[in-house]
């Protein structure tokens, strides 16, 4: 059952999103935890803008929920990330279940669905648990940044999700790649050795390709198909558009 959606962003989110611009992620991080309490949340896929994100909140202790969507398909050198990372900072991440395993979705849609429906194959691991997960949360930490994708060029530091409900928290949306590496490689933070061998965005091996020079860094995402989004970053609304165009 879904929580039913709001029509315009909490008024907080509006308020102080405006002034979040030229913050620095910690303090984004702080923010959202001081404006959305326990009802903020943070899915991780283990990539490197989620390790900074994960490193940021284990280091300075800040009190977030964090889940990472697990089909059962991830890489091999993600589950030991996983791990490493959970020891590091002593924390927790839960797994997040799609309702259906691997085998059962093979007996129910024939084998190799991310091959021939991608988006069904998406929905079913990872909009639809995700789904799930949204119906306790008011908002969500991403790892978005405006120079992975066209798609993201116009993110926001704070953004309202019309379809789930929630605010989108983006820390790191102001960062470069370089940004995150140095970040990674100065503070010592574990990351997917995939990254090492041209695989800048480590999602579930079936559907994730090695990428080349000039690409960008969702390239090898469902490649040959026409997405590189799963469904999960769909488009939203800036909380500055929203509150301009819906009266308090």
């Amino acid at each position: 059952m879904r929580k039913p959606t709001l029509s315009r962003p909490p008024m907080d989110a509006v308020t102080s999103g405006r002034a979040l611009e030229t913050a620095s992620p910690l303090n984004i991080l702080r923010w959202a935890v001081d404006t959305f309490d326990s009802r903020l949340t943070f899915g991780t896929g283990f990539g490197a803008e989620e390790c900074v994100l994960i490193d940021l909140i284990g280091r300075h202790r800040l009190p977030i929920d964090l889940f990472a969507l697990d089909t059962g398909l991830l890489f091999p050198e993600t589950y030991t990330l996983w791990s490493q990372l959970e020891d590091r900072y002593e924390l927790t991440i839960r797994g997040a279940r799609p309702s259906l395993t691997a085998e059962e979705q093979n007996r129910v849609y024939g084998r190799e669905l991310w091959s021939h429906d991608p988006d069904r194959c998406c929905n079913i691991h990872k909009v639809t648990p995700l789904t799930a997960e949204f119906l306790r949360f008011d908002a969500w930490i991403t790892g978005i940044r405006r120079d992975q994708t066209i798609h993201r060029a116009h993110a926001l530091a704070v953004e309202w999700d019309q379809e789930f409900g929630l605010s989108n928290v983006n820390p790191l949306v102001r960062w470069t790649k370089k940004d995150v590496w140095s970040h990674l490689l100065s503070h010592e933070v574990p990351y997917n050795p995939l990254h090492d061998y041209g695989f800048p965005s480590s999602g579930y091996h079936p559907c994730t390709s090695r990428v080349s020079d000039g690409e960008d860094d969702r390239a090898g995402r469902w490649r040959g198909c026409a997405t590189n989004e799963s469904g999960l970053h769909s488009p939203v609304t800036p909380v500055e558009a929203v509150a301009a165009s819906s009266p308090w």
